[in-house]
């Protein structure tokens, strides 16, 4: 058994060698000391893991698909051996796997990153808290305040159930092999509630259709929603970025209400 597992380019495979990263990033738990259950994703040769499993009284499990890092987890991890699941962590059961609360961390591949959040939020009556790496331009897309360039779906999706933060940013030449473009770490905690007083299916497709032609005013925007409705109000004649969470959420009732 090889001493290093070689990242992979098809897994999105970086691997972070710093330190001190890794303990700052594993750092940002330990003051939610209600959050019992956690799942990291995408170990690879554990430098999160090692800082995880000092936790007390924590119930940790690893998602990993990589049969090499599986067998290197297996080997310096042993007391890891029974929570490595073998499975892809978006094909996951999470209400299966923990019988309460968890957080989701990792330092994630980028090519799924997106849909881990989005993963996170279809479970986010029990996923109180995401904390890892994403490419830069995508924490900062999620963590952009309306009126913003870089504003659009995830950051409407993720501030209307989670308090987002930016922690750091990270440079390329601590990850082996440096990927092209910077990092940075963020951190997502829910909110006391997360009914957000709408229907949710349909405000998820009011922000995602009000994105997907953002240079237009939403009142062309939906069109695919309103389906030829009279709706009287201002928003209309606002484009996507100018919309915070809570007109969003106006907006969804108004066209739930047509």
């Amino acid at each position: 058994m090889s001493q290093f597992v070689r990242a992979k380019k098809h897994l999105g495979q970086h691997f972070l060698k710093d330190e001190n990263i890794a303990a700052d990033i594993v750092a940002a738990l330990p003051k939610y000391n209600t959050i019992h259950h956690v799942i990291e994703v995408g170990p690879g040769m554990g430098v999160l893991t090692k800082y995880l499993i000092k936790i007390p009284n924590i119930n940790l499990k690893v998602a990993e698909i990589d049969w090499d890092s599986v067998a290197y987890l297996k080997i310096n991890y042993p007391t890891l051996i029974d929570n490595i699941i073998e499975k892809d962590f978006l094909q996951l059961d999470l209400s299966q796997l923990f019988d309460g609360p968890l957080a989701v961390i990792g330092n994630y591949p980028y090519n799924i990153s997106s849909q881990i959040l989005f993963k996170a939020l279809e479970n986010k009556q029990q996923v109180d808290c995401v904390i890892g790496m994403f490419q830069k331009e995508v924490a900062e897309r999620i963590a952009a305040p309306k009126g913003s360039k870089t504003y659009g779906i995830l950051s409407v999706l993720c501030q209307a159930f989670y308090t987002v933060e930016y922690l750091f940013t990270v440079h390329e030449n601590v990850f082996i092999p440096p990927p092209k473009v910077k990092s940075a770490v963020i951190r997502l905690i829910r909110r006391e509630t997360v009914d957000i007083k709408c229907d949710h299916a349909l405000f998820f497709r009011v922000v995602k259709t009000a994105f997907n032609q953002r240079r237009k005013t939403l009142r062309n925007a939906l069109k695919p929603i309103l389906n030829g409705a009279t709706i009287i109000t201002d928003l209309l004649d606002k484009r996507a970025e100018q919309l915070g969470v809570e007109e969003f959420v106006l907006l969804t009732n108004l066209i739930g209400e047509t």
